[in-house]
């Protein structure tokens, strides 16, 4: 496969943001004799980078009628083939009871009216039968909510009741407060590890972990906490489109590399986190457990991470940690760092709901942020009271987390910003099925061990090491097509196959001779020559046969190569 000599995907957003200040130094690459700019090289990376996931649209439709007549196989989604049954009955359940709820308040023809608060807890209790299963784990997840997390009942109900049945704004607009509560349980239980931090925890809940990040950029851009030219690190590899996010809206960001390696078992390493050390790093962006690496950080590397930042205090680091509940014991950075880390989680990959759109912001009480808004020059300040006047007597003690609720309906329409109130719901419903288990959820478990079983297949039918290393999530793997290509046949016909194959010709070589589709590993600011491998939406014998195509083509290939190599050796 061609190399390629050009920086890696940060040129991009320079390109994207027209930035003329960029990294010290020459940066300049050769290719076919020419001088190409950093300019230049950084079109040809955003060329690539864009390219990434039409690519795999294009091996979808060459998938359809591949040469070979096989099933397709589409291991490029990272959308798993899984749903959780117990929230949606229990979901459906509570909004059955809900409208009957309001019934009794005023019935006519389809006309009801509201539900009433005043005895909701005894009506609940009448309404549910504890020898239905459904019935029976509404009942423990009240229980939970009264006697664990101390909510009053009737109140409790009667949130869950008007939320489910959408019949109200949502109010607070930021999160409603019941449900604050059990998603902050939720994310203590799954994400912090021992730390004790639901207590001061603020919720957010959003149209999904990428519209998180949509308005975490959008905020810290119009409160002037990044601003254009300041350097922002983001960890590599990365899910592309987060790549995109800034340079989207143009907020001018230079960008720096923090990057990951599979020798460091993609980890990163001290040298690469001691980037952040300068005070010019504003902030610093990464997914935990990352995608596609699909590995999380080390315990040693968060206490580096703690060291970080208290060289450079007003670090902001955003991390998406939607795969965390696929590593055993996982801790999130915002456990380690609370004063300096947002949060983001999905519910998407974990309960198979990538299609309701719900996720969450999770911020501390104490945080960078609103420190740093309060040391603002004034000039900054008079122009950010007057952006959020409008919707508060008190612009300039509004939180940073309640702007970004603001912004993400450009202040105007604050009143009716806010998840809707169902999905806020649905979200309870999902965390409930977790706490209610205690220590031992066996949905978490099950799914787990889901992936690993197909990650395995995997892995054995390529005649490849399964990493078994307690900080690999194993919802996605790299694997470098090279490398598989050496261990079958050899150093020299590896050699022959990088130069006489680009990285999308096999992949579409794999697509419409043999019906598979994978990802471009490099659209990720993975190395040159690797795919992403999804263990989510298929079958463990779907991967076995994955595997066994893929060893076709590169028989195909080293038939190829040999017939090439016959007539030298007959001169």
């Amino acid at each position: 496969m061609k190399k390629r000599k050009m920086k890696r995907c940060f040129a991009l957003w320079a390109a994207l943001c027209c930035i003329t200040v960029l990294f010290s130094g020459q940066a300049a690459a050769e290719e076919e004799g020419k001088v190409i700019s950093l300019q230049q090289e950084a079109e040809a990376q955003l060329q690539k980078e864009l390219g990434a996931f039409e690519i795999t649209a294009n091996q979808r439709e060459l998938a359809k009628n591949n040469e070979a007549g096989y099933s397709v196989l589409d291991a490029g989604r990272g959308n798993p083939n899984w749903i959780n049954t117990q929230a949606r009955y229990a979901y459906t359940r509570f909004s059955d009871f809900s409208t009957r709820e309001c019934e009794l308040d005023m019935s006519e023809g389809s006309m009801a009216g509201h539900a009433r608060q005043e005895g909701i807890g005894k009506r609940f209790d009448a309404a549910m039968d504890p020898e239905n299963e459904t019935d029976a784990f509404l009942i423990s997840a009240v229980d939970y909510c009264v006697n664990t997390l101390g909510l009053d009942k009737d109140a409790l109900l009667k949130e869950l009741a008007d939320a489910v049945i959408g019949d109200y704004y949502p109010s607070p607009s930021r999160c409603l407060p019941c449900i604050e509560t059990i998603l902050n349980a939720y994310l203590q239980s799954t994400l912090y590890h021992g730390a004790d931090l639901a207590g001061e925890t603020m919720v957010f809940p959003t149209e999904g972990g990428s519209a998180a990040m949509v308005y975490i950029f959008e905020a810290l851009s119009h409160n002037r906490l990044l601003n254009p030219g300041d350097q922002i690190a983001i960890a590599t590899p990365i899910f592309t489109p987060y790549m995109q996010i800034p340079s989207v809206k143009n907020y001018g960001l230079v960008s720096v590399d923090v990057s990951s390696s599979e020798e460091e078992n993609w980890d990163i390493a001290e040298t690469e986190l001691a980037k952040l050390e300068d005070p010019s790093v504003k902030a610093f962006f990464l997914v935990n457990p990352s995608n596609p690496a699909s590995h999380a950080l080390s315990e040693k590397t968060l206490e580096r991470l703690q060291r970080v930042a208290e060289k450079n205090p007003d670090l902001i680091i955003l991390t998406d940690d939607v795969y965390g509940t696929f590593v055993e014991d996982f801790r999130t950075v915002y456990s380690a760092l609370p004063y300096n880390t947002i949060l983001v989680y999905s519910f998407s990959k974990l309960y198979g709901v990538t299609g309701w759109r719900v996720g969450l912001i999770a911020m501390n009480r104490n945080n960078v942020c609103d420190r740093l808004l309060s040391e603002l020059p004034e000039e900054d300040k008079a122009f950010l009271q007057d952006e959020y006047s409008i919707v508060t007597a008190e612009p300039e003690n509004m939180l940073f987390l309640d702007r970004v609720v603001a912004d993400s309906r450009s202040i105007g329409l604050y009143h009716t910003s806010g998840l809707s109130t169902p999905s806020q719901v649905f979200m309870a419903m999902m965390s409930l099925t977790h706490l209610v288990s205690a220590e031992d959820d066996p949905y978490i478990r099950l799914a787990n061990e889901t992936v690993r079983a197909r990650y395995t297949a995997l892995m054995n039918a390529l005649e490849l090491p399964v990493d078994d290393s307690a900080e690999n999530a194993q919802y996605y793997t790299l694997v470098d097509v090279l490398g598989v290509a050496a261990n079958r046949y050899g150093a020299d016909f590896a050699g022959w196959l990088k130069e006489s194959r680009t990285e999308i010709d096999f992949l579409n070589d794999l697509a419409g001779k043999k019906g598979v589709v994978l990802m471009y590993g490099p659209g990720f600011s993975a190395p040159d020559g690797t795919v992403r491998i999804s263990l989510a939406n298929l079958n463990a014998e779907d991967y076995t046969e994955i595997a066994g195509r893929l060893f076709e083509l590169l028989d195909d290939y080293y038939a190829e190569y040999e017939s090439a190599a016959m007539p030298a050796e007959a001169a």
